[in-house]
């Protein structure tokens, strides 16, 4: 009698399942054909030259200075953007955040503005800006504050200050979506029990805020790891950053082994971005998911 009031439930479990499965077949297939099968292809030419198993493409890593030193100065590039977006995108999202709710609607939507140009565009209009006959250094000769125009592009300079552009909404709507779930009741109650605006901000709405401060850092950190367009048209052949190295593999040497070792020593380089900033904050509160 037990036996056959379980099975009922058992079978509409099982139902379930396969439906849940049916549902998630075409989004599987998606990532399987686009995300899964390029990477296992990618692991597969870093290991393999001419029809045999090399670890050759690897060991450049440890033998050409260019490898390493290109990852350094990527790395480097990264880590000033995100800690830029951090000091530039914090206080807007604070600001969007405390704003009523028209008005923060606007603040946003001048973050968003750069998303509606493509990132070539960007590219460009930054690159008329910094030129030594652009309009930073022609305002700053005219008024007499410079002497000689200032070299503001076709270096690390013009290409840090593109990508802090390009990416300073990826710092700041996480930030504003982690802001808006404070309560007002915590600030409050701090200032209530005595302490000044300033202590209340770093002992109560700072931390609070950490995870959305993580998660723009990860998006950020992360996106600039792999930006080609950018360095390559504002940073004038002296900024070279891993997307290019990749490029130039592939389109000057013809060497797709190397080009995939470098992608795979990359991919493996975010996993642990993500990885060390799971440490730091659980990576559910990261995703907003708790």
């Amino acid at each position: 009698m037990a036996q056959s009031k379980r099975n009922p439930s058992a079978m509409h479990e099982q139902r379930e399942q396969r439906l849940m499965l049916m549902l998630l077949a075409p989004a599987l297939a998606v990532v399987i054909v686009l995300l899964v099968l390029p990477l296992l292809w990618l692991g597969w030419q870093s290991i393999r030259q001419d029809g045999g198993f090399t670890l050759d493409h690897y060991q450049r890593f440890l033998t050409d200075s260019v490898y390493w030193m290109t990852f350094l100065q990527t790395f480097r590039i990264a880590a000033v953007v995100t800690l830029m977006t951090v000091l530039l995108g914090y206080p807007v999202a604070y600001v969007a955040a405390g704003l009523p709710q028209r008005w923060s609607v606007l603040v946003l939507a001048m973050v968003l503005l750069p998303f509606w140009t493509s990132v070539l565009v960007r590219a460009y209009a930054w690159l008329i800006l910094l030129q030594r006959n652009g309009i930073i250094n022609s305002a700053l000769t005219g008024s007499g504050l410079i002497d000689a125009p200032l070299r503001l592009v076709n270096n690390e300079f013009g290409t840090v200050m593109a990508t802090i552009h390009i990416l300073l909404p990826f710092m700041v709507l996480p930030l504003y979506a982690t802001m808006k779930k404070i309560p007002t009741e915590l600030t409050m109650a701090g200032a209530s029990l005595g302490g000044s605006p300033m202590h209340v901000f770093w002992r109560v709405f700072l931390p609070l805020s950490l995870p959305g401060m993580i998660a723009g850092m990860v998006l950020v950190f992360v996106l600039t790891l792999g930006f080609y367009i950018t360095p390559e048209l504002l940073g004038g052949g002296r900024t070279y950053m891993v997307s290019m190295l990749v490029s130039r593999n592939i389109e000057v040497y013809n060497e797709w082994g190397a080009a995939s070792s470098i992608s795979v020593v990359l991919l493996v380089c975010v996993f642990l971005v993500f990885r060390l900033a799971s440490l730091i904050i659980p990576f559910e509160r990261i995703m907003g998911t708790r």
